[in-house]
């Protein structure tokens, strides 16, 4: 019987390195990158055999990996986050609120006793590909409004109490960001939606 073959460990095509070498020079176009870090990045692209050797030189902008090979390989393996990197939001029994275009740090920590945190990330232009979230709610609520394509993982949030909901995929997608969510829900609540502007823009055309 044979075993699991390790998805970052897939043979890539020439077509998946030309689909990455096109998303660096969409990034020198946006400014993003210079371009010895295009030249440079395009030589370990054109050098990839594998996913696992493919997700470097893409990590860091968004999108992350082509399509065809994100749906192979699945998500980029979780490292463990630093504290000094993780922005703290938090609240007793008031609100907190960030919309439109704001600085969504790559980890968050959002704490509230009895009030709410309301995050909407739907019309943030650069968003890391990959969030770590850390919730800790009391009797507060926490919201967080994704834009579309994105998908977030709450199978590490526990609470006896309290209520999570969510409206958006569990498992990493090919455009948006992905959130892993993790923490205690005492007896508040957590919701994790979708943006409504894109479902009015949907219904309405």
């Amino acid at each position: 019987m044979g075993g699991v073959t390790d998805p970052d460990s897939l043979r890539i095509s020439d077509a998946d390195r030309e689909a990455a070498a096109k998303r660096l020079h969409d990034a020198l176009g946006e400014g993003r990158i210079t371009l010895a870090e295009l030249e440079e990045r395009l030589g370990v692209v054109y050098a990839a055999r594998t996913a696992s050797e493919l997700r470097p030189p893409l990590s860091d902008l968004p999108g992350g990996l082509p399509p065809a090979v994100a749906a192979a390989a699945g998500p980029a393996p979780a490292r463990p986050v630093d504290p000094a990197e993780r922005v703290h939001l938090r609240t007793g029994a008031g609100t907190v609120k960030r919309t439109g275009d704001w600085p969504v740090p790559a980890a968050l920590r959002l704490t509230t006793s009895m009030g709410t945190i309301h995050l909407d990330l739907s019309e943030v232009r650069t968003l890391p590909s990959r969030i770590d979230v850390e919730v800790s709610t009391g009797m507060g609520e926490i919201v967080l409004v994704l834009p579309e394509g994105g998908t977030a993982d709450v199978d590490g949030v526990s609470g006896s109490w309290g209520e999570v909901k969510t409206k958006v995929p569990a498992s990493p997608g090919s455009s948006g960001p992905h959130l892993v969510v993790h923490g205690k829900v005492g007896m508040g609540s957590l919701t994790i939606r979708g943006s409504r502007k894109g479902w009015w823009k949907a219904v309405l055309g």
